[in-house]
């Protein structure tokens, strides 16, 4: 059985790509290199962990990716000479370890390390929120103020006087919401929203 663990490298430098795939060789790493998060996207890997050259917004590029598709995997940003505030955005943004370049394959290891153990954590509970979060995407506005609503324990008729609609007519957008949310009953749906951080 193969145990060598998955490096997604993204990073638009040719040569500093060349020089972390050619510095792997030989370790228990397969790096699998990405020239741009277009490429990555086209192509997205179904285990791994990311190593994410920040420039730019790429970071809140694949993190956005990751948030629409449910696939979440663990990020390592890295960047020559980053400043304090970018490390700090880039974790604030979702990255469980941030690496100056250049670093050595025991940096690398050590931040691999510290990636999974952060992602078992991080990556449930942001999985959940980028799942439920696509769910609450499908709802038109009326079935949002309608989960709003039903989320506040607010009764069929109590919504409709809210949203000067009918209690009959609340009713069927909820019956929709439900459906568009694969939720079977009311407090699924309100699961859903506070995982969405759409209620509190």
């Amino acid at each position: 059985m193969n145990s060598r663990k998955n490096l997604i490298l993204v990073d638009g430098d040719f040569r500093r790509r060349a020089a972390i795939s050619h510095y792997l060789q030989g370790s228990d790493l397969h790096v699998e290199p990405f020239e741009d998060t277009g490429e990555l996207f086209s192509c997205w890997p179904r285990d791994g962990l990311l190593l994410v050259h920040d420039t730019d917004d790429t970071i809140a590029a694949v993190l956005d990716h990751m948030g629409h598709s449910g696939d979440w995997l663990p990020i390592i940003a890295f960047a020559e000479q980053p400043s304090t505030r970018r490390i700090v955005e880039a974790v604030l943004q979702g990255a469980v370890d941030y690496l100056v370049w250049p670093f050595d394959e025991q940096a690398l290891g050590e931040s691999m390390h510290v990636a999974q153990d952060r992602a078992v954590a991080v990556a449930g509970s942001k999985l959940r929120e980028a799942v439920a979060r696509s769910r609450i995407e499908r709802l038109t506005k009326r079935e949002r103020e309608v989960l709003s609503g039903v989320a506040g324990g607010l009764s069929n008729r109590l919504i409709g006087d809210m949203l000067n609609i009918s209690p009959r007519t609340v009713e069927i957008h909820r019956a929709n919401m439900l459906n568009k949310m694969g939720a079977n009953h009311t407090s699924e749906a309100i699961r859903i929203a506070i995982e969405a951080a759409l209620v509190n």
